[in-house]
């Protein structure tokens, strides 16, 4: 049966991402996809070199809270996108509606429900969002990329399906090849050092300033900065004689992650699936201002099963940063070897395919 599927994942990489590899999953059982993402200049950034797929742009925004003067443009908003949502659902043909998470989902769903296709949700943090909460309710299925998120779902028909990795995060790339790429050394440890879409500011800070014992270790570093310090940065690594590669964003992070011994980033759901995927050891940094502080929940799925360290923002800073790098690269790696064991466990490869099969289920009950 082949499924026409619009997909609901605008607004981060974290969303965008992942419903590109539903996408490329369906394609690849003879399905078709439309993917609804935002006008956040990330998605426009994030969608090039997949112009082969179907593409919307909605106006949607976050919702604000009930009490803010912000909640009348956003009705307004609000009304204008469901409106679209709803031509676009009767146009395509949608045999399903699936929804990311985040503030591009919810209209979408509801159009779904208007015209009678099957709504689904996933889910990949380990406590749900605002936006998936409310959708849950218009979901006929909701889909899980963390089995400890099952039990804010309750009475709700839920599933655990990983979360979805695009194809090229799922192909094995030479090491050799990976490093040739950015332009660095063999025989180096090679740290990966990434803040998310938008860039972290303490991270960046943070590994800038111990560029002395990064020296001393004869590390190198694929430095991701987001647009606001990319100059900055490029400049203390030059003064340093440290190898790098700084960018704002990556488009090859296959390679990234392929070249690297060591990441230090933020813990948002999709990048840990997809470090997993690589069986990279990894220092998480949870964004402290994430809602609910979700992203710690995320980071403790992975330090209670030794895949990884946590480091509290408040707590990062060069001295314990540079002190960290020592103890992990030493004993031969052994530490590294370990953790990356234990990543390459929590890895869920086949988590497109696992959507593609629950929503392909469904649409034939």
């Amino acid at each position: 049966m082949a499924i026409r599927t619009v997909i609901a994942c605008g607004g981060t990489g974290g969303h965008l991402f992942p419903g590109i590899a539903v996408a490329e999953a369906l394609r690849a059982r003879g399905g078709e996809s439309l993917m609804l993402i935002s006008e956040k200049q990330i998605d426009t950034l994030a969608t090039k070199g997949y112009e082969d797929f179907l593409f919307e742009t909605l106006p949607a925004t976050g919702m604000p809270s009930l009490l803010s003067p912000k909640m009348v443009p956003f009705s307004w908003r609000f009304l204008r996108t469901l409106s679209r949502c709803h031509k676009i659902v009767a146009e395509f043909e949608a045999d399903a509606v699936l929804g990311m998470g985040g503030f591009t989902s919810l209209a979408p769903l509801m159009s779904g429900r208007r015209h009678g296709t099957k709504t689904f949700i996933h889910e990949s943090n380990a406590f749900p969002g605002k936006a998936n909460r409310i959708a849950a309710r218009r979901a006929d299925c909701v889909l899980l990329g963390l089995s400890v998120c099952r039990r804010y779902f309750p009475g709700k028909d839920a599933e655990v399906v990983g979360t979805p990795l695009r194809e090229i995060m799922r192909q094995k790339h030479d090491h050799a090849d990976a490093l040739a790429h950015f332009r660095l050394e063999e025989g180096r440890k090679t740290l990966l050092v990434m803040g998310g879409s938008q860039g972290a500011r303490g991270i960046n800070r943070a590994v800038t300033g111990a560029m002395k014992q990064i020296s001393e270790m004869g590390m190198q570093v694929i430095h991701l900065t987001g647009s606001a310090d990319v100059k900055e940065i490029s400049s203390v690594y030059s003064s340093a004689s440290v190898p790098h590669y700084v960018s704002e964003f990556c488009h090859e992070m296959h390679f990234a992650y392929a070249a690297s011994d060591l990441a230090i980033a933020r813990s948002g759901a999709s990048s840990l699936a997809e470090l997993a995927a690589f069986a990279l050891p990894t220092i998480l940094v949870p964004y402290p201002h994430a809602t609910d502080d979700h992203q710690t929940l995320n980071a403790q799925v992975y330090t209670e099963n030794h895949a990884a360290i946590m480091l509290k923002e408040k707590d990062l800073e060069p001295r314990s940063i540079g002190r960290l790098f020592e103890e992990l690269t030493q004993d031969s790696g052994a530490m590294l070897a370990e953790m990356s064991t234990a990543m390459d466990a929590l890895a869920v490869r086949n988590a497109a395919e696992n959507i593609c099969k629950s929503i392909e289920m469904r649409c034939r009950e």
